[in-house]
């Protein structure tokens, strides 16, 4: 990929060489001699990277000083420092002030390409890290009020402290890693690394590198050292996330590394000893899959010394307000605008839909209403401001609009109808639980089973209904 470099050095000579050898790169090279020239240039339009001598004759400032410049205005902007002349306490000075990388002059062209195209990616994940975080709103937590939640952050409360693996088990999109985050950060190990491995995306010819890294020259690599995940989550935390998906042969190795708690690098001979605590998730059954041969059952049992799961949205309808709520809040605060008010009869849908997508879910519709619900900021979200595939799923009495009906009734006969389509609502709305709905309306659960029966709702009706509802969902 191309990108826009800006070479400092106050050698013509120098520059020119680096230009040449980016542009055969592929990339825009621009050019200073001084801290005035290099400033005017970052401010007509930012670099993706700098490359920055040291010392620079006839600038008003050094290297060093333009370094603290632009990591203060343009912290997200790579500088790789560079030097004929250089020390080892130069070189520390610099990675000190915010330089990713010092290297001496003159250098392997080969090596300044991997160099570049290493700082340019690391700025990338260190960017999209600090969106995550913000659209996130920052430190991780779980959310809820149900028994359910109630009883995993009580869970991530005991366990946390303790340097036990963990596997979080539950469906896709309901904060896995949101979980494995909390708990790290309520762990000892808080202030060290929390790297995530995507097993899913793991490719059998690289995924020895990619978790052990190497040593010495290695096919495809520059011959410089590569540090794996596992040593790059030393002393702190290492999640994998959808476990289920690793390779079978990789399982192997990490059963091993798990056991020893070392490892060798990739080309090495010596044993690395990491102290490593693993957090892994899956939103599969791990029991089917080692009775299928696609897990090995003495990786499972290593990984499951603490069991967390975390149920689908659909079971825990009374989470919905607090997590929209929530989402609205942050999503308001991300982009700058003001948050809006569900309406009773929009959250009562909310609560209906059965979230195949979940927490994940959530959220994207959350935004997507803040953008584009109709109205002013003032106006609550309504019923009909919902996505179709909301509205459409949600209980007859709450989206089939019956005022005009119930209002050519008898007072008796109105109020009973009434009562029985608000019931059948709220009990849709829990899923069925009677215990949860009798909660919610203000009722005994034995007063809400006499008010059922009298208006008629018996219980072949109630799962009718919910296995109606069900079915045109999906």
């Amino acid at each position: 990929m191309a990108h826009d470099i800006l070479i400092v050095d106050d050698e013509a000579d120098i520059r020119k060489q680096i230009s040449g050898v980016l542009e055969d790169d592929g990339h825009t090279a621009r050019e200073a001699a001084d801290s005035k020239s290099a400033f005017a240039i970052i401010k007509s339009r930012r670099p993706s990277l700098i490359l920055l001598d040291i010392w620079l004759e006839g600038s008003e400032f050094d290297g060093l000083e333009i370094l603290r410049h632009v990591k203060r205005e343009h912290p997200d902007v790579p500088v790789v420092m560079m030097s004929g002349h250089g020390t080892i306490e130069t070189a520390v000075a610099a990675i000190k002030e915010g330089a990713y990388e010092f290297i001496e002059k003159p250098f392997n062209t080969d090596r300044l390409l991997l160099l570049i195209e290493r700082s340019i990616e690391a700025a990338r994940l260190k960017r999209e890290n600090k969106e995550l975080r913000l659209r996130s709103g920052g430190d991780a937590q779980v959310i809820g009020i149900s028994n359910a939640m109630n009883s995993v952050r009580g869970a991530i409360d005991r366990v946390a402290p303790a340097n036990s693996r963990v596997l979080v088990s539950g469906p896709a999109g309901t904060g896995k890693e949101v979980l494995a985050r909390m708990l790290h950060a309520k762990s000892l190990r808080s202030d060290a690394p929390f790297i995530v491995l995507n097993c899913v995306s793991m490719q059998n010819d690289r995924v020895d590198i990619e978790l052990f890294g190497t040593e010495g020259p290695i096919e495809g690599s520059d011959g410089t050292r590569k540090v794996g995940t596992f040593e790059q989550a030393h002393g702190g935390t290492l999640f994998f996330d959808e476990v289920a998906d690793m390779p079978l042969e990789t399982q192997g190795k990490i059963v091993r590394v798990l056991q020893e708690q070392s490892f060798e690098r990739v080309g090495g001979t010596s044993r690395v000893e990491v102290d490593v605590r693993v957090i892994a998730a899956t939103s599969h059954d791990l029991s089917k899959a080692i009775s299928e041969g696609r897990f090995r059952e003495d990786l499972y049992y290593r990984l499951s010394v603490v069991p967390i799961n975390i149920p689908p949205l659909r079971e825990r309808p009374e989470d919905i307000p607090n997590l929209a709520n929530h989402f609205m809040t942050q999503m308001a605060e991300a982009s700058g605008r003001q948050t809006r008010e569900f309406g009773d009869d929009a959250m009562a849908a909310l609560q209906a839909y059965i979230w195949p997508g979940n927490i994940r879910e959530l959220r994207n519709i959350v935004e997507r209403l803040l953008i584009m619900a109709p109205g002013t900021p003032d106006d609550p979200i309504r019923l009909e401001m919902l996505p179709g595939e909301i509205t459409e799923s949600a209980p007859t009495p709450i989206n089939s609009g019956k005022s005009g009906e119930i209002m050519s009734l008898p007072l008796r006969a109105a109020r009973e109808k009434f009562e029985r389509e608000y019931l059948l609502s709220q009990v849709m709305r829990f899923n069925g639980n009677i215990s949860r709905t009798a909660s919610f309306v203000g009722m005994e659960r034995s007063a809400l089973h006499r008010k059922l029966k009298s208006l008629g709702l018996r219980d072949e009706d109630l799962r009718r209904h919910k296995s109606t509802d069900a079915e045109q969902a999906s």
